[in-house]
């Protein structure tokens, strides 16, 4: 089967780029865009100097719970930067939801609870919230990880947008949000 049908097969479709968007990135942003792939698995990751941030992480059924996520993440921690990724909120209807946050959580992963991130899927127009995780080797601040997330989202998420999709995603501004609450809690541990 064919990386992207493995993908799409896996992961929902308001979370899901075009093949063409993704074959663009990998071709013009190669620089930055990479793809990892094997039998069991396909990794696509955006790397920066400071941070990576990985944009789809599939491990096929049979190969769960072999270690192959946990060596996967291990090859990407070893670049010793922050690793930031997007994940659904726990839905106690979808295991595997919550079997993705566990394993993400076992792996050293927090959540950024600064950090909001809801945007409108144009495939489906509904709103789709997800979580933001990271690992940090010297843990690093959540600021970081909200500039990292910004850059991710202008310059690979929205990369195009409107070439693949025949409308744009919603500005940054809009999708990526800090929360006021976090904010103060932040401001006052410093």
């Amino acid at each position: 089967m064919h990386w992207y049908e493995k993908l799409n097969q896996y992961f929902p479709i308001e979370e899901m780029k075009s093949k063409e968007h993704i074959e663009t990135l990998l071709k013009e942003r190669k620089d930055i865009y990479h793809k990892d792939e094997g039998p069991n698995h396909v990794l696509m990751y955006v790397e920066l100097e400071n941070f990576v941030f990985i944009d789809y992480l599939f491990v096929s059924k049979n190969a769960r719970g072999q270690g192959l996520g946990h060596k996967l993440l291990d090859k990407l921690k070893q670049k010793r930067k922050p690793i930031i990724l997007e994940v659904e909120p726990v839905d106690y209807e979808d295991t595997d939801t919550e079997k993705r946050l566990k394993f993400y959580k076992r792996e050293g992963f927090e959540h950024a609870k600064s950090i909001g991130y809801a945007r409108r899927s144009l495939a489906t127009n509904k709103l789709n919230e997800m979580e933001i995780l990271f690992w940090s080797p010297l843990q690093e601040s959540e600021d970081l990880v909200f500039d990292a997330m910004k850059k991710t989202y202008t310059m690979i998420h929205t990369y195009k947008d409107q070439k693949f999709y025949g409308a744009s995603y919603q500005p940054v501004e809009e999708v990526l949000t800090l929360r006021e609450d976090e904010q103060k809690d932040m401001l006052e541990n410093i």
